[in-house]
């Protein structure tokens, strides 16, 4: 291969590069999933959510925590996927299968398949209310639903599931020593998997790195640059929590023999309003964790013990709910107000809805590089003709390699400025600074806060590429 061919084909495969990576961050906007919880007396109907949903924003699945017949109603021909609780006191009764088939006869079929039910869930965190009742009926639960499934000829398109909070485990840090509570791995866990498995379903849990940070680890749970922290057995480094709760899960299940299984995040969420005085919680800090968990879980990195995963994921809450009992936060994790307003803005809403989304103080100022919003602000426009995002001059090589971990961590390609690669050389932070920017900056859609970086990005209209190294 001559040089000119050679210099050809290295630009068709950047391109193509950059288009995959686009195409992610686009399947990124449009695979969201969001809690619809009403445990308040002050939302909107559901026929007019059903709407709100549908037109402005780009959220396409729901998880209601029970099987409401006017909210199921109202998603008919929306095209949303909905997944349907069974409450934690109707379990025992599901095991009987006169009761499940009656069930799903009431609160499947009646729907079906106008509206697009997809999965119901056999209660909700059954093993931490501690009912022995309850935690003995769940897989038998499970079993006769799906049964019921079966036969109404549903079981292809319905999934049956359980979601768990993280108290399932007795040890989760380090990660690689994840293990179920002694009793349920082999009395409940294991049934669970196996019907899982049998029926190509997955295993639910509800991590929260709100519920575990500190001051100290706030960068941590935020997914902020951080040093990270070494699990000694494996060598492996978390730069967040979210991903350490996960592979404590995965090794748990790796004990029993069904790490194959998929894993689904049915719940986690950021307060944008807490008690006086704690630490962490505000509009901003809800806004950078849901929106960098969305960019996460879709990036296809995956997590150090489960590499180039994606993870089907459902954000708490859809609204603030006024009703619920507790502390303030319990009341303030919804990502719209009743009026269905946006508590702040993550990139959620389509461009014809974002009129109504209030501008916030901009994430920039946190730590770190910035964090933008997925989809443009009504008031940012692309850059017009072609730019590059390089370094500005005098910028720190510390600041430089947290752009890098920050790019490279999303999951885009940075093959070409590791060893061999086509842009590995020269071999200074600088260098591959300005390629995974730029790289940033052009697959986010070229708006001119994609090259911030905490004030550390500029742009030019020289293209900066060299020899073999396209940008």
């Amino acid at each position: 291969m001559d040089n000119a061919t050679a210099i050809i084909f290295a630009s068709m495969v950047s391109q193509i590069l950059l288009l995959l990576a686009s195409t992610l961050f686009q399947g990124v906007q449009g695979s969201i999933g969001v809690n619809y919880g009403t445990v308040a007396n002050d939302l909107p109907p559901s026929p007019q959510v059903a709407h709100f949903l549908v037109e402005s924003t780009i959220i396409d699945r729901i998880r209601l925590f029970d099987s409401n017949p006017e909210i199921l109603q109202a998603f008919a021909h929306t095209g949303i996927e909905v997944t349907i609780t069974v409450p934690n006191d109707q379990i025992p009764h599901l095991t009987k299968l006169s009761f499940a088939e009656q069930w799903v006869k009431t609160n499947v079929q009646a729907y079906t398949p106008a509206t697009n039910i997809v999965r119901i869930l056999v209660g909700n965190e059954v093993l931490s209310t501690a009912n022995k009742l309850f935690i003995a009926s769940l897989v038998p639960a499970m079993q006769t639903l799906h049964t019921a499934l079966v036969a109404a000829s549903l079981d292809p398109k319905i999934k049956v599931s359980t979601p768990h909070s993280l108290g399932i485990l007795s040890t989760s840090s380090p990660p690689s020593t994840g293990k179920f509570r002694q009793g349920y791995d082999t009395h409940v866990f294991k049934p669970l998997f196996n019907f899982l498995r049998s029926t190509n379903a997955p295993f639910m849990v509800n991590p929260y790195p709100y519920f575990g940070y500190s001051g100290d680890t706030l960068d941590y749970a935020l997914f902020r640059p951080n040093p990270g922290v070494l699990d000694e057995n494996t060598k492996l480094t978390y730069t967040n929590m979210l991903d350490a709760q996960l592979d404590a899960v995965f090794s748990a299940m790796k004990l029993l023999g069904f790490e194959d299984l998929e894993i689904v995040i049915a719940e986690t969420g950021w307060p944008s309003e807490g008690d006086s005085g704690q630490v962490g919680v505000s509009p901003e800090n809800a806004a950078e964790y849901n929106g960098n968990l969305m960019r996460h879980v879709n990036s296809g990195a995956g997590t150090p013990l489960m590499p180039n995963r994606t993870f089907e994921t459902f954000i708490f809450a859809l609204f603030n709910e006024n009703l619920k009992p507790g502390p303030i936060g319990e009341r303030n994790f919804g990502l719209f107000r009743p009026d269905m307003t946006p508590v702040y803005d993550i990139g959620i809403m389509q461009p014809t809805g974002r009129s109504s989304v209030p501008m916030n103080p901009s994430p920039y100022e946190s730590p770190g590089p910035a964090v933008p919003p997925i989809g443009p602000s009504p008031t940012s426009q692309p850059v017009d003709g072609k730019r590059w995002c390089l370094p500005k001059s005098g910028v720190d090589q510390d600041a430089l390699q947290r752009n890098i971990d920050y790019v490279c961590g999303l999951g885009l390609d940075c093959g070409p400025i590791q060893e061999g690669g086509m842009c590995f050389d020269p071999n200074t932070v600088r260098a591959h600074a300005a390629y995974a920017m730029n790289l940033y900056y052009q697959v986010m859609g070229s708006y001119e806060y994609d090259c911030d970086f905490e004030h550390s990005g500029a742009l030019t209209d020289v293209d900066p590429s060299y020899g073999r190294c396209k940008y």
